[in-house]
């Protein structure tokens, strides 16, 4: 079976003119500069899990957050394997995480937008303090604040957005 291909569209500015050139590879090959980029920043399955279990204790000792993570986790030990999955899939691009964290978390109650600005701080602190080199703060959270913008988008504008176009007909 041929690997897909895709565009990567690459911009740069000679003088005052800019240009986009673009550089067509597959699917394996992106994964292969992505685990390159990662571990040349130091980023590996150690560090993934020591980022998991250091983020995860802190979260459940977080005044705010750790009742809303209470209620919605029964099992850390199943958990926190699928949340290293999850990180290693999204900063290795390892592809060991199948789950669907945007209904995972439209289901949990009690949450308001602004407890993502909370789990954003913690997850910076987390990295911070235990990233192998700087640009792991910055590559990492890049990332977090993608995944908190879509889920906030998920858990507080795309429903309000529904039910409103549900009472207009």
């Amino acid at each position: 079976m041929a690997a897909e291909r895709v565009s990567c569209a690459l911009c740069f500015s000679y003088g005052d003119r800019n240009y986009m050139t673009y550089r067509v590879r597959s699917a394996e090959e992106r994964r292969a500069e992505i685990q390159a980029q990662a571990a040349a920043m130091g980023i590996d399955d150690a560090f993934i899990s020591s980022l998991v279990e250091t983020f995860y204790a802190r979260i459940r000792a977080h005044d705010r957050l750790g009742p809303i993570f209470a209620q919605a986790v029964d099992d850390w030990n199943d958990h926190l394997p699928k949340m290293k999955d999850f990180w290693s899939s999204v900063a290795m691009s390892t592809g060991r995480y199948s789950g669907k964290p945007v209904p995972a978390h439209q289901k949990l109650t009690g949450v308001a937008r602004e407890d993502f600005s909370l789990w954003l701080g913690v997850f910076e602190t987390t990295v911070r303090d235990l990233a192998p080199s700087p640009e792991v703060v910055p590559f990492f959270m890049k990332r977090a604040e993608r995944i908190a913008e879509s889920l906030k988008l998920a858990m507080f504008t795309l429903p309000s957005l529904k039910k409103s176009r549900q009472t207009e007909n």
